[in-house]
């Protein structure tokens, strides 16, 4: 699928003297300043009949032309995967992920994953980066995801993102009863000797992390997150570095706590649950197109459900 992009402007006279490519930024608003470049590049763009190199100035008054077409970002295929959406326009998609289903393809998950079922429902999407994924869920954190269908929408909710303008909040269980809710601050960056994990650490990113508690088990607790940054297994890491690690975690959880005296349920219960206990509870952000306030939740997928109310029979 290719659409052609033919957009018109003239240069307002209090641009004058700026380069071209950060005037075509503030005419072309839809479109990050990279792309405007990539096409300044390819010759796409046309400035008083002339093609511009990115740095050049304008002088104020000249017409801007700019066709082009928008080609596939990528070379996936579209696989009809089944998926729960929980809000469709012509700008959004708003996704309920399930846990084991992988967001983008990468080496050893090349089909299979939410970007090549986002193709088979919107083949348009092949128009946008990462097939309108402007963040991601880990393959086995369930929730909600939002997808932009435009390059418009793209580059807005990329912008709000870099805002911290998206709220993300989380429901999760983690291991060890807290006694209060609290804000973690603390940077996350690569681990300086195993590097498929993520840690704290000083040359890491500034990363923010606030969470209360919803319920207290005999050795467990069920709380809320909210995320103010995005940093990748970002909760993971910084539960397990107060340590109060997520049950089930594979990579930060630590060894399994199994209160004393325990049901042979709640026993199976713990042992069985092989993933991080994380869920994508609610999204909430402003309609790129319409400015209003969107709001989505996910209720917790069943074996999150039946782990809380085993843990709640054996509390009570």
């Amino acid at each position: 699928m290719v659409d052609e992009l033919n957009l018109e402007a003239s240069v307002p006279d209090e641009l004058a003297g700026q380069r071209i490519d950060k005037v075509l930024a503030q005419l072309f608003g839809d479109f990050s300043r990279a792309r405007l470049q990539q096409w300044i590049r390819d010759g796409h763009v046309m400035v008083g009949g002339k093609q511009p190199r990115p740095r050049d100035k304008v002088l104020g008054g000249e017409k801007i032309e700019l066709h082009t077409v928008l080609e596939p970002q990528g070379e996936w295929k579209a696989e009809p995967i089944p998926l729960d959406i929980v809000y469709e326009d012509e700008a959004l998609l708003v996704i309920n992920k399930g846990a084991g289903l992988v967001v983008h393809p990468a080496v050893g998950n090349r089909d299979g994953t939410l970007l090549n079922a986002l193709l088979h429902h919107a083949p348009e999407l092949e128009a946008v980066p990462r097939a309108g994924i402007v963040h991601r869920l880990d393959k086995d954190t369930s929730g909600l995801l939002v997808i932009a269908r435009t390059l418009a929408a793209h580059k807005t909710l990329i912008d709000m993102m870099q805002a911290r303008e998206i709220q993300r909040e989380y429901e999760a269980v983690v291991q060890g009863i807290m006694t209060a809710g609290g804000t973690i601050e603390a940077p996350i960056g690569r681990h300086p000797v195993q590097r498929t994990r993520m840690a704290v650490v000083n040359n890491g990113r500034p990363s923010v992390t606030h969470y209360r508690v919803s319920e207290r088990f005999r050795a467990h607790s069920h709380i809320r997150v909210q995320l103010e940054t995005g940093r990748t297994h970002q909760i993971r890491v910084h539960m397990a570095h107060i340590r109060y690690p997520l049950l089930g975690d594979p990579l930060y959880g630590g060894r399994l706590r199994i209160p004393s005296g325990c049901s042979t349920a709640l026993e199976q219960q713990l042992r069985q649950f092989r993933r991080q206990a994380l869920h994508a509870a609610r999204l909430r952000l402003s309609h790129p197109l319409t400015g209003e306030t969107m709001d989505w939740q996910a209720p917790l997928p069943e074996d999150m459900r039946v782990l809380l109310e085993v843990l709640r029979q054996d509390a009570g």
